[in-house]
């Protein structure tokens, strides 16, 4: 692979954008809040995926161990509209996926939710047990208006601090204690509207894992994936967006997550990731297929489901 320099320009990806924003009738609305984290609020309920707010720097990542920072979570949730979640559910243990997610569920009354690994985070910032809940593969979860349901994955390529948090983590902790555990590939219905979204948050997958689900819209992770051959990335699309019959995708995981959500977002630079050629191999699926492809804004309310 030859090494590119700089990054991807996100201005050619951030048109008028195909999903809808969500009006006053929208029975259910998305948020993207960087990286993975998505909100989905019905006005009644809500759930959030992973909530990575601190985003430390990639020099305080290497160097320092890590916590939470209050202020930029507290930030990002009023900048979100955010006070109470029935759910924070992490889709694995990576510290850009669950470093706040303890933090998030302690500040919002949530349950925070995920595999063996992410309880022990929750145990490490005294989470009360009662609020803390480890699923299995296939477990399907009721959290207000939500059902969620687990399909076990794998973790994109390569996975660098692989293996299972066996004990209880308490901040501050180095970036390698944050091992993946397992990948959770996250199925949402939403009951009071029959609506439906995939939430893939790392980009692999177990061939056929998804077979006889179905979801109107997918949420798919594209982080590290413009290094993988082309063939890779079409068998990617196969088990994901074909398989659930999805007819929009937003696409997550592909914004700098060492830049604070203060400033605008840009993309990985080439040398982590090629979200150029990531980009050009989904056109081309979505095209082929009819489907809708976009990159999402930050903080922007929408309703993916009224265009589909």
């Amino acid at each position: 692979m030859r090494l590119k320099w700089g990054r991807p320009d996100l201005a050619a990806y951030q048109t008028q954008p195909a999903t809808s924003p969500a009006s006053s009738a929208s029975p259910l609305t998305v948020s993207f809040l960087g990286v993975t984290t998505l909100l989905f609020d019905d006005g009644e309920s809500a759930v959030m995926t992973d909530g990575f707010f601190t985003r430390p720097s990639l020099a305080r990542t290497l160097l320092t161990p890590l916590r939470s920072d209050p202020a930029r979570i507290e930030y990002a949730l009023r900048r979100a509209g955010v006070g109470t979640l029935d759910a924070v559910v992490c889709g694995h243990s990576h510290y850009d996926h669950a470093l706040d997610s303890a933090a998030v569920a302690q500040r919002t009354g949530a349950t925070l939710v995920g595999s063996e690994s992410t309880a022990q985070l929750g145990r490490g910032a005294q989470l009360p047990p009662g609020r803390i809940v480890t699923v299995a593969p296939g477990d399907a979860l009721t959290f207000g208006t939500f059902t969620l349901t687990f399909i076990e994955s794998e973790h994109s390529h390569p996975d660098r601090i692989t293996g299972v948090i066996d004990h209880a983590i308490a901040q501050p902790a180095p970036v390698r204690e944050y091992r993946c555990g397992e990948t959770w590939s996250i199925l949402l219905d939403h009951a009071k509207s029959g609506r439906s979204a995939l939430v893939h948050s790392s980009a692999g997958f177990r061939p056929g894992m998804l077979g006889g689900h179905r979801a109107d819209v997918a949420y798919l992770a594209v982080g590290q994936l413009g290094h993988q051959p082309r063939d890779f990335i079409e068998q990617y699309w196969a088990e994901t967006v074909t398989a659930v019959g999805a007819e929009s995708v937003i696409l997550t995981h592909w914004d700098d997550f060492f830049r604070p959500l203060t400033k605008p977002l840009r993309a990985l630079p080439y040398a982590v990731d090629d979200l150029d050629a990531a980009i050009r191999v989904l056109t081309a699926c979505a095209e082929r297929d009819g489907v809708r492809l976009e990159l999402p804004t930050l903080w922007r309310r929408t309703d993916p489901w009224a265009t589909a």
